[in-house]
């Protein structure tokens, strides 16, 4: 008997190393999109890439929207989901506390960078940086990168600390944050500029009662990742699956013209920005 327990034990140390080695490939993989819009607006609008991922991976694949951006790094922290879709900010967030990787990186524009817009209330006559000192100006998700992140560095480089010479208010998503200031309840604020562009498209945004006061640096864009224990066969085909990608309906979804590969590396710009800012992923 005492023979048969320690055979048993070596094989099942022998199948679970096995495992490990070879990683996981489950039937279903879970697929997050980034939660900064309506969670079944975007699910529906992303059905195109739900039917890519399924025809080119053969398997079942199941879009998630978290409701926030702390949600999805729970998420993934954790293995709830496999796949997801991050702001580079929220991505540096869940590296520091999940076994994670890059593999694709939109392009818009010709580049892989992107970059914040800051607007003022024309009717408090916000005009210029200036106007905001010792007033409110909305930002998004404190998670964010471009409604956060990249505009409270614009800020300071033109000499306006957060808290020191402007109150920050955190209205949890982007659009929030343009309507905060285009209904007057902060002076100013800050959002990615593409969905900005979105939000004067689609007239929930008024140009005569917001001004563009600026911009920031472009900075990477919003990475894919995937969780690093899945098998490296499922993890190249679904690298090609995202780089492969030129279906226009799919692709529009994410203004995108398409993807290339990114690394970890790319984003150590952010890690720095927030050492300079004083912002402490750790508790974020």
């Amino acid at each position: 008997m005492k023979r048969l327990v320690t055979f048993l034990t070596g094989l099942l140390l022998v199948v679970s190393t096995t495992v490990q080695a070879e990683g996981r490939n489950p039937d279903t993989l879970k697929v997050a999109l980034l939660p900064d819009e309506n969670a079944s607006k975007l699910i529906q609008r992303n059905q195109p890439l739900k039917a890519h991922l399924e025809d080119t991976l053969g398997k079942d694949i199941e879009l998630v929207v978290t409701t926030d951006y702390s949600s999805m790094i729970e998420a993934m922290r954790f293995g709830r989901i496999d796949i997801a879709y991050f702001g580079p900010l929220s991505y540096v967030l869940a590296k520091s506390k999940s076994e994670i990787e890059p593999f694709a990186v939109l392009v818009t524009d010709g580049r892989p960078t992107y970059r914040s817009v800051i607007i003022g209330n024309r009717d408090m006559g916000i005009e210029s940086y200036a106007d905001l000192k010792d007033k409110n100006v909305a930002f998004g998700d404190q998670a964010s990168t471009s409604s956060h992140l990249m505009p409270r560095r614009e800020l300071m480089n033109n000499d306006l600390k957060a808290d020191a010479d402007y109150k920050p208010r955190y209205t949890g998503a982007h659009d929030a944050a343009a309507i905060a200031v285009q209904n007057g309840n902060a002076a100013g604020g800050a959002l990615g500029e593409h969905i900005f562009n979105y939000m004067l498209e689609d007239g929930r945004m008024d140009k005569s009662k917001v001004k563009v006061l600026g911009y920031s640096d472009y900075y990477p864009q919003y990475p894919w990742a995937m969780q690093s224990d899945l098998a490296p066969a499922l993890k190249k085909q679904i690298r090609q699956a995202f780089l492969t990608i030129e279906d226009p309906t799919i692709l529009e979804n994410f203004n995108a013209e398409g993807f290339v590969a990114i690394s970890d590396s790319d984003y150590d710009i952010y890690r720095e920005m927030a050492d300079i800012l004083g912002v402490n992923l750790a508790q974020q």
